[in-house]
């Protein structure tokens, strides 16, 4: 079974407070979703290699460590670019690859629509990025066409997460872990987390 970390930070939890707000503009919701970005992905980069390495500083020569995994940050468009800049101002040598997956409205099944990864792997860690686990389809399809891409090492970060989607994931996916803010939440009818905050993506870019 994947490892499930649920962050108990309290910055965590008073941002996605106001995250869910309803009263919260897009603009201050674009502002809470790059903050909330940066603590998962302190969280979830925590294992990551590191190497040894010696720097001159005004005073003399000091031995530090450096980065020795590169990492690729895969946002499932569109609501998981909210989660990109964040993380991308934290490592500003991460690639960046985009996956589009839109959900059928009828069967609530993932739909892909746009992949475009270089013919093999470039990076050693992948971040799957989408605010709302739901259903899980959409993170499973994408982890899987990482997979398939040659992969070896892929994590999730999310925001707020279904009971139900988190059991997708992890069942499909034991060797992904999952970073999230908030887990547990219930399915509506129409698959869409409660109490969760609403579209993420419509209230990102303003299109609610």
């Amino acid at each position: 079974m994947a490892e499930v970390h649920i962050s108990t930070h309290p910055l965590v939890q008073h941002k996605v407070a106001l995250l869910r707000d309803r009263r919260t503009d897009p603009k201050k919701f674009r502002e809470l979703l790059r903050e909330i970005a940066v603590l998962l992905a302190y969280e979830a980069t925590a294992d990551l290699a590191t190497e040894e390495v010696e720097v001159v500083t005004p005073l003399g020569r000091a031995s530090g460590r450096r980065l020795k995994e590169r990492v690729g940050l895969v946002p499932i468009l569109r609501a998981g670019l909210g989660l990109v800049e964040g993380i991308w101002n934290l490592m500003p040598n991460a690639e960046v690859w985009h996956i589009g997956l839109r959900r059928d409205e009828r069967t609530l099944e993932p739909v892909e629509y746009y992949s475009r990864l270089p013919v093999s792997p470039t990076v050693d860690v992948c971040l799957v990025l989408d605010p709302m686990l739901a259903t899980g389809g959409s993170a499973v399809a994408a982890v899987n066409i990482l997979k398939r891409w040659g992969a070896r090492r892929i994590k999730f970060v999310g925001v707020i997460a279904a009971e139900e989607g988190v059991r997708h994931l992890t069942t499909v996916h034991p060797d992904v872990p999952l970073y999230l803010a908030v887990a547990g939440e219930v399915l509506n009818d129409d698959g869409y987390i409660v109490p969760g905050l609403g579209d993420a993506g419509d209230r990102l870019f303003g299109t609610g």
